[in-house]
């Protein structure tokens, strides 16, 4: 049986999964101003922000604020109607194109960093203005002075700092001069404070102690000894210590729409229903938690059959052939996966201009033959029916492990290795190949599988060749790729890889290109496009900032928004595989004419799919323009 329990999320992961949520409740017209330099009276700031339990003793009105130390500390104070995160509006405006992880950890965990990320909210109980950061934020005191500040120059009324850690607290009550509030002169006495008014149903999981070997299940109600910097999806969530309704965990609640409260001493009050599936209700005053009778978990049973079907992949485990990419088609993906199968649509669209390198795919068939030849699938069959490989990350991720090693080490058969470097001595002689993943866990509805999976450059040798394979069969079982397929509900059982064998160009710049504007949503018709010097590899791992560009047609121009900062680029060694190359010189990567090309190839490629959004890896060499990947873009993914 498999779990639907979700997994660990970092924050980042977890933020871009409900922004769309939030912000979707709250956004406003396109002619409001994405924000102000000055809040000057209590009109603006209401021009801007979001108010929680409007019309209550509890009314929240707050508006994010982004301080921007390489622009001499200039303050932005956010629509927080429009931007419901930090990112967003970074993003939204290219003030920083950094995202996901690399945002988190250079603007809230590291000291030196470009931006200052709060919020200034009015706290209705007290009748006091307020800014905070989020309770996970690692501020320097020298910037929560700095804050302090220019919301000091900036804004209409005076505002005192609240901590919202005790690391914050600590590190705020050594600065002399500033004015606090701590959450407890909010709370006072309060025993209980609905953060989200709300009804569900779900089984209460009392948690001493979080930490990397609890599993937490999407349908869970946790108890919790205070608010955790991070969460992923739950059915409700109680903590035993007053927090702000602001908090990170506290947001996201809102954004899943789940029952969420602070109880004061509920660890030790709601012991007594640990495990118990319960009908949990917050209310403005109180709360109410009762004993889930049958009706109303089959009725639940019902709904979430409705909405957590487990997502089977299709697949073809009867195709044989190994067949080159010209020899296939997008509805070859049932066979052959999506990536191999849409390069095969590409080089058949016969685009002018550009250029699909060769390549031949091993068939699903041949994994599948792998895994019970070596009785892998008994394998893996005993791990996803282990409760504790189910229910204990950490031991999860050791056993993911194991099992690549194994897949790594497994024999390979000899008829299919024969035919495989026969094809490549025919076709390939003398070339650095790239192998390739090619799932059918990939490009399935809002999940692209993006990065998931393994490709091995330059493989020149014929036991590399093999090796490289297997490689690429044991990526299905990264850490990453499973815990990424469980999120979205996929059966693991039904999944399978191909491996594309592809002539490798050792391309002079390379990258990617989205026939959208990832950032701002209303920059209709743009096209985005990212580029290095040299292979590709670091652009799609995020190593170093890339040249970044937006093509916009209604001007016909080219927009700036970074200058690549690399000081070196990969290229193919000549014994095989890559080497690093330290580079000097200007860091303009791209021409005014290759990127026009380049934006030209992206329109038609899309035409190709439909007119359908597409994510392309591209390459440039000699003049050339390869494209070596098309999938669908698929926002946040």
């Amino acid at each position: 049986m498999r779990s639907r329990n979700m997994r660990w999320l970092t924050v980042l992961v977890i933020t871009s999964l409900v922004a769309g949520a939030i912000t979707a409740g709250v956004r406003a017209q396109t002619t409001t101003p994405r924000s102000l330099n000055a809040v000057k009276s209590p009109a603006e700031f209401d021009s801007l922000a979001v108010t929680y339990d409007a019309d209550t003793p509890y009314a929240l009105p707050h508006v994010l604020f982004v301080i921007d130390r390489k622009d001499r500390n200039k303050i932005y104070y956010v629509n927080t109607k429009r931007y419901a995160f930090h990112k967003d509006f970074v993003n939204g405006t290219y003030l920083s194109l950094e995202r996901g992880r690399e945002f988190f950890e250079n603007n809230y965990l590291k000291p030196n960093r470009r931006f200052v990320l709060g919020t200034i909210a009015y706290q209705t109980p007290i009748k006091r203005w307020t800014f905070e950061f989020w309770e996970g934020d690692l501020i320097p005191p020298e910037q929560l002075k700095l804050a302090a500040a220019v919301i000091k120059d900036t804004f209409f009324t005076t505002v005192a700092y609240k901590p919202n850690s005790i690391r914050q607290e600590e590190e705020s009550e050594k600065i002399t001069g500033l004015q606090r509030v701590l959450q407890s002169d909010i709370a006072r006495e309060q025993e209980y404070q609905a953060l989200n008014v709300a009804k569900g149903i779900g089984r209460i999981h009392v948690i001493p102690k979080l930490d990397e070997h609890v599993e937490i299940g999407f349908n869970e109600i946790l108890v919790l000894d205070e608010v955790p910097i991070q969460l992923p999806p739950v059915a409700g969530v109680i903590t035993a210590h007053p927090s702000t309704p602001l908090s990170h965990i506290n947001l996201l609640a809102k954004g899943w729409g789940v029952p969420n409260a602070y109880i004061k001493d509920a660890q030790t009050l709601l012991k007594q229903y640990d495990g118990w599936w319960v009908t949990f209700e917050t209310k403005r005053d109180r709360y109410s938690i009762k004993r889930a009778d049958i009706d109303q978990l089959r009725e639940y049973q019902r709904r979430l059959a409705q909405r957590l079907d487990v997502m089977t992949p299709k697949f073809d485990l009867s195709e044989t052939r190994l067949l080159g990419l010209s020899q296939q088609r997008a509805r070859s993906s049932i066979a052959f996966g999506g990536k191999s199968a849409n390069l095969g649509e590409v080089m058949n669209a016969r685009l002018p201009g550009i250029v699909v390198p060769n390549g031949f795919t091993i068939p699903f068939y041949y994994y599948d033959q792998f895994l019970k030849a070596n009785k892998l699938d008994e394998a893996i069959y005993a791990l996803l029916n282990d409760q504790k490989f189910v229910h204990d990350p950490a031991y999860r991720r050791e056993q993911l492990a194991s099992l690549r090693e194994r897949i790594k080490q497994a024999k390979f058969d000899e008829g299919l290795q024969a035919q495989i470097l026969r094809r490549v001595r025919l076709e390939f002689p003398g070339k650095g190949l790239f192998v390739r993943s090619s799932s059918n866990s990939e490009d399935l509805p809002n999940f692209s599988g993006a990065g998931l999976y393994t490709t091995v450059p330059n493989v020149k040798e014929p036991r590399q060749i093999v090796e490289a394979i297997k490689t690429v069969w044991a990526s299905l079982w990264n850490s990453e790729a499973y815990e990424a397929r469980e999120r979205a509900v996929i059966d693991h059982s039904k999944i399978f890889m191909a491996v594309l064998i592809q002539e490798g160009i050792n391309s002079e710049s390379s990258g990617v290109m989205i026939t959208a504007d990832p950032f701002d949503k209303e920059n209709k018709g743009a096209i985005y496009i990212s580029a290095k010097r040299g292979l590709g590899i670091k652009v799609v791992e995020g190593k170093k900032v890339a040249e970044q560009i937006i093509f916009r047609p209604r001007a016909n121009a080219v927009q700036v928004l970074t200058r690549s900062d690399e000081d070196s680029l990969l290229t193919f060694d000549e014994q095989g595989g890559v080497k690093e190359v330290a580079i000097t010189g200007e860091r303009v990567v791209l021409t005014d004419d290759v990127i026009r090309r380049l934006v030209s190839a992206a329109n038609k490629i899309k035409q190709v799919f439909g007119s359908r959004d597409q994510d392309i890896e591209w390459a440039y060499m000699k003049g050339q323009i390869y494209i070596v990947q098309s999938r669908p873009f698929i926002a946040g993914g």
